[in-house]
């Protein structure tokens, strides 16, 4: 039942999707090795036919044969379709099939041996790992270079923004060189202040970039696309965090994200961690912990920021904007009403 919730539980831990791959080619290589030695099926070894101990045996053997490519068949059919989730389900029906074909050879004591049985269970496990080892590596793989963009992303902004404060600091250099000149003290103060701004914003800058954990954690959702009790909480290091929350409105779903809370920390990992780790019942992907959605309220999450910090308080959007949501719903209530058909509210 689990499974077939997703929650999938590998039956044999290898280290990556290679190991498995070797590990089924030398399966492979006993139950051929199983065939060949006479050790997938056994039958009896007295039978006759039409008094004939010679015939006997030549219809043993062609009937184990067609059991035992019967057999076979469901097994190789049970590989073909197999995904994770259905592991538990294919091991039954391939248990079946041998159960079936031991009912029907009863005549003949014709029956699947159990360490045939065994070996191709095993190649079903082996298979389903392997398969979930793949769809692990791949999302690993997806994650690591969204982390790679979004640090490209960063280093970008950065050298942006430092460029930016340079042109600045100079203009101000200047200034303060004339009003040094004029011997303008108001305007020289002024300058100083400007560049000792400036040179505040570049150290904050600079210490963006050497911590790593520094960044924004935001609070998000998307009511058009999953309704009302539905947040994403994630982190991004970008100096512009509202640039991430666009990305991930892309065309991929159907309207943009409100944004409820934009919260600067120096340790924005841990502050992320600790509230998914708070909402892990909420989970709406239990298995994929990179998908950071939630069934949570914005209520619910200030409500929870508060209990954690309440200084990430100082600025949190409660009410859902939805400002594409809410115009699509007018424009198709006005369109059902001019064609005569009731309006339906949706979310």
């Amino acid at each position: 039942m689990l499974q077939e919730a997703g929650l999938y539980e590998f039956r044999h831990r290898l280290a990556d999707a290679v190991a498995y791959k070797s590990r089924l080619e030398d399966l492979r290589d006993q139950i051929k090795t199983a065939v060949r030695a006479g050790e997938a099926v056994e039958s009896a070894t007295d039978w006759m036919v039409n008094g004939s101990a010679s015939q006997g045996r030549k219809m043993l053997r062609e009937t184990t044969k067609l059991m035992l490519r019967a057999y076979n068949a469901e097994a190789d059919a049970c590989l073909r379709t197999m995904r994770p989730h259905r592991l538990a389900s294919c091991t039954d029906r391939l248990s079946k099939a041998r159960d079936t074909i031991a009912r029907l050879g009863s005549t003949m004591n014709i029956h699947i041996t159990e360490h045939y049985h065994r070996l191709r269970i095993t190649e079903l496990e082996l298979t389903s790992d392997y398969l979930a080892q793949v769809e692990e590596e791949k999302e690993r793989v997806r994650a690591e270079r969204e982390a790679a963009r979004d640090e490209a992303v960063l280093r970008r902004e950065i050298e942006r923004e430092k460029a930016k404060l340079a042109k600045e600091d100079a203009h101000w250099a200047n200034v303060q060189e004339r009003m040094h000149a004029a011997g303008d003290t108001i305007g020289l103060s002024e300058a100083e202040a400007r560049r000792a701004e400036i040179a505040e914003a570049l150290e904050d800058v600079e210490a963006r970039a050497a911590n790593v954990r520094t960044g924004w954690v935001y609070v998000i959702s998307n009511i058009g696309a999953f309704g009302q009790r539905m947040v994403k909480i994630g982190m991004t290091r970008r100096l512009d965090p509202t640039e991430r929350v666009r990305e991930l409105g892309d065309a991929s779903v159907p309207f943009k994200f409100d944004i409820h809370a934009l919260i600067f920390s120096s340790d924005a990992v841990t502050l992320e961690t600790r509230l998914h780790q708070e909402l892990a019942h909420r989970r709406v992907n239990q298995v994929n912990l990179r998908r950071e959605f939630f069934y949570a309220t914005p209520a619910e999450v200030r409500d929870l920021l508060q209990r954690i910090d309440g200084q990430h308080l100082l600025d949190f959007t409660e009410d859902c904007e939805a400002s594409e949501w809410r115009a699509s719903q007018q424009a198709a209530a006005g369109t059902e009403s001019a064609q005569g058909y009731p309006s339906v509210a949706v979310g």
